[in-house]
């Protein structure tokens, strides 16, 4: 501890101490934890203490108040426990001190006990208090560990949860010595602590009160997930017996924790490899669970790398089985090959998916969520039943639109119930894209096609719904390119996209602004994979989509516009920009420059602004035509503009145009630089001063010496690090001028002076490269780097300034010495 803080402590404590001042909020009590957790791990705590004599009486004092408060009570006792987590503290502080705070004679007795933030200091404390075997004794000889039985009920979540940490910590520090022996010893062998707790996880598994039963099972489920050891094979030994009872019951207790331990358990590298392994109470659990609990546990056997083949099969029975209740309510077929052919949990499918509307639509949510997940991962079932999973994902969204026909009571019912369930429609459209990986038979996919234009040309479609039938759409129009012997669009694409436009140009047109949004954001990605097959081509100028995007840069809705900005930056790349400049030269397309230049200059919103930066920035890497026709008048144009942009994003993307244009005048920047983009090989560098004039007359360099002293610091590290780049590359062709050398260079740093000091007015005006170039090389550059590195509020973070904040709120000092956060 520096010098500083110690003399500033007493007075903290004595403030502390004192129920009369009024004490610091929670989060300056943290702060100060923070710092002592901090200063204990560099230190002995037991010298801290002793050289540091009023932390001791404030632990002393505290507890005896009467009117104490909650938050300063829980912050003694926290800290308490912190010093006493090195044994030697502990022996000094166990003969009085720690019985007062976590024995029955300390807050256990008294009124402030009732309020949590206290019940959870104290189990905090004892947390970090128990860190070695003299911390057991002391637990068994004051009943805390009792005491931690009883919080596991706490009316408080987060105390109940910190009870059971607590117990899962004492268990493994007491089994702690036993974890490298050859053998282990059996459950009578283990000391007192161990016993008591195992011994109150066995009454609790027995109970009929199904929160202890809870209670239990979490605790066994943190024990297994932390500790690796060979004594955890012992404990479940054990309880084993005792758990897979809890399947006999009816109903079933506690049924989501159940499935945790089981999974858990499957997981353990000790338990799940060797005989006692629960695959045979997994199996048990798959046919005796409801639906909605079976579910979570079969998708977590099927992730598992090593699991008998019966129980992975069963597992995806279990899974598939809503499903298969939904084909066969719809379908007049004997059988569903491939899927299920009907078992004899049919029936409790079925009551679930009827029972209630939230029932139905959480079962099939679920089930579709956990088949999305489990269909990209290696270990996913073979061979994989692509076409009934297809079949039955669109009668999902055909009973969804009420285009499905029923063929039983339980259909007809189903119809009713997902009538326009936008949830159910949307978790059916992700997983029909995941589908989209494995494609399927000809016909089979022109059903997805059907169905995927029927949800588009939907006029009740809800915005997100349409967003989510664009990605799936993308998704398969992506998969059908990538069939065997297809080099451009499929065949399936090319028949679908004449009927997909028609659908863009009416939500394009739409008076939702989510839904034209979309429509942009998937016209964009259409036009960044096909922009240069004939066909789509040809389909995309067919079309007035073109006309209605460029339109849509007016819209009243910001992001509506950035999207319109971007849509039109990649049409304009692939030359799908159908505006000519007049009828005589339909070829001829009108520059989309100006318009975006006024987009950046006058729009409200920076959202459309920031698009703008981006399209241009990709323009220039490019090498649009646009852009490539005069590149430095480009650069100055858009830099001037982006200059006094008050959104530091924009200034940002400014600094990447300005590097991009560097790495195409002077190469790539190195790997050192974090900005790094990924450019066109560069043409051999122009001589020094050639390309020096050039970054004069484009002012990149008053561009990026404004940006390094920007009030926003991430502004001011892109900018530090471009400048860093362009003086690397500039260094080997040597130093012809002399840095201050020059009435120019002269200014230029008195100029830097003044917008350093916030005076960001005056320009520095045309000048010439050897100022700048001496200007650069007078900077130090990578001091300021570590400085914009640190933070503007390392000097708050520090211990000092949080002694001095704390002492402030009291009015201790005279001055007003407090950090303003």
């Amino acid at each position: 501890m520096d010098h500083e803080c110690a003399r500033l402590l007493p007075a903290v404590c004595a403030v502390l101490a004192d129920p009369r001042q009024p004490v610091a909020d929670d989060t300056c009590l943290e702060k100060l934890l923070d710092w002592f957790k901090t200063v204990t791990e560099a230190e002995s705590s037991l010298l801290l203490l002793q050289e540091n004599p009023c932390l001791l009486e404030l632990l002393s004092h505290v507890p005896t108040l009467q009117d104490v408060s909650a938050g300063v009570l829980s912050f003694s006792l926290r800290l308490a426990g912190i010093f006493a987590a090195q044994e030697d503290c502990f022996q000094y502080l166990q003969v009085e001190l720690l019985p007062g705070l976590f024995g029955a004679a300390g807050p256990l007795s008294r009124a402030v006990w009732a309020v949590p933030t206290v019940r959870s200091g104290w189990i905090q404390g004892l947390r970090s208090l128990a860190q070695h075997p003299s911390a057991l004794h002391f637990l068994a000889d004051h009943g805390a560990v009792d005491t931690v039985f009883s919080l596991q009920g706490d009316a408080s979540l987060f105390v109940a949860s910190a009870a059971g940490q607590l117990l899962v910590h004492i268990l493994a520090l007491s089994m702690g010595g036993r974890a490298e022996g050859h053998t282990c010893p059996q459950g009578d062998d283990w000391p007192t602590c161990a016993q008591k707790i195992v011994g109150h996880i066995e009454e609790s598994l027995c109970s009929t009160d199904t929160s202890r039963v809870t209670q239990a099972l979490n605790v066994l489920t943190t024990t297994f997930g932390r500790c690796q050891s060979p004594w955890t094979e012992v404990l479940w030994e054990q309880l084993s017996p005792l758990v897979a009872r809890l399947l006999e019951r009816d109903p079933v207790p506690a049924p989501h924790p159940l499935v945790d331990l089981l999974l858990c358990v499957a997981r353990s590298p000790v338990l799940g490899s060797s005989d006692l392994g629960p695959w045979e109470m997994t199996a048990q659990a798959l046919s005796r669970l409801g639906p909605t609990q079976a579910g979570p546990l079969a998708l977590g056997v099927l992730k598992l790398h090593l699991c008998p083949q019966a129980l992975r099969t069963q597992a995806f029975g279990v899974l598939l089985q809503p499903l298969a209740c939904v084909l066969k309510a719809t379908t007049q077929a004997p059988g569903l090959p491939g899927l299920l052919d009907g078992t004899s949990e049919d029936s409790v499918v079925a009551d679930a998916l009827l029972s209630s509307k939230s029932s139905c639509v959480g079962l099939l949510c679920r089930t579709l969520a956990h088949l999305e997940e489990l269909q990209p991962l290696p270990q996913h079932p073979s061979p994989w039943p692509q076409v009934p999973l297809l079949r039955a994902v669109v009668t999902i969204l055909r009973l969804c639109d009420g285009s499905a026909v029923p063929a039983s009571s339980v259909g007809g019912c189903l119809c009713g119930t997902l009538a326009g369930c936008v949830r159910v429609q949307r978790a059916a459209l992700d997983f029909l894209g995941t589908l989209s990986q494995g494609m399927g038979p000809q016909e089979q996919v022109t059903q997805v096609f059907a169905i995927l234009l029927e949800y588009l040309e939907r006029p009740d479609s809800s915005p997100m719904v349409l967003k989510k039938a664009f990605q799936a759409t993308l998704r398969w129009l992506l998969s059908s390119a990538r069939t065997p012997g297809c080099s451009g669009l499929g065949p399936h694409a090319v028949l679908f996209l004449p009927e997909l436009f028609p659908v863009l140009q009416k939500r394009l047109c739409s008076p939702c602004w989510e839904v034209r949004d979309s429509a942009l954001e998937f016209l964009t990605q259409l036009s960044r994979h096909w922009g240069g097959q004939a066909d789509f081509r040809h389909v995309l100028l067919e079309s007035e989509v073109p006309e209605l995007t460029q339109q849509l840069l007016q819209d009243p809705e910001s992001y509506v516009r950035a999207s319109a900005v971007t849509a039109m930056g990649e049409l304009s790349s692939r030359g799908l920009h159908a505006t000519p400049t007049s009828p005589e030269q339909p070829e001829v397309q009108q520059s989309l420059l100006p318009e975006f230049l006024h987009i950046l200059s006058a729009d409200s919103e920076g959202f459309p602004r920031r698009a703008v930066m981006q399209v241009f920035t990709e323009w220039l890497r490019g090498g649009h035509a646009d852009v490539a026709r005069d590149t430095e008048r480009f650069m100055a144009t858009v830099l001037q503009v982006v200059s006094r942009d008050l959104d530091w994003e924009v200034r940002a993307q400014g600094l990447e145009l300005a590097l991009v244009f560097l790495g195409q005048t002077l190469g790539q920047p190195g790997p050192h630089c974090p900005y790094t983009v990924t450019l066109p090989k560069a043409a051999p560098p122009s001589p020094l001063t050639e390309v020096l004039g050039a970054l004069c007359r484009v002012r990149l360099f008053e561009f990026a010496f404004r940006a390094l002293f920007d009030c926003d610091r991430p502004v001011a590290q892109k900018s530090c690090d471009l400048l860093l780049f362009l003086r690397d590359k500039t260094a080997p062709y040597g130093s012809p001028w002399e840095a201050g050398g020059s009435p120019d260079s002269a200014s230029v740093e008195a100029a830097l002076q003044r917008w350093q000091a916030g005076e960001q007015g005056q320009p520095l005006g045309d000048l010439e490269p050897e100022a700048m170039l001496a200007t650069l090389r007078s900077i130090d550059l990578e001091g300021l780097r570590g400085t914009l590195a640190q933070g503007s509020d390392h000097v708050e973070k520090s211990p000092q300034s949080l002694l001095r904040d704390m002492l402030a709120t009291v009015g201790i000092l005279q001055e007003n010495q407090a950090d303003c956060y």
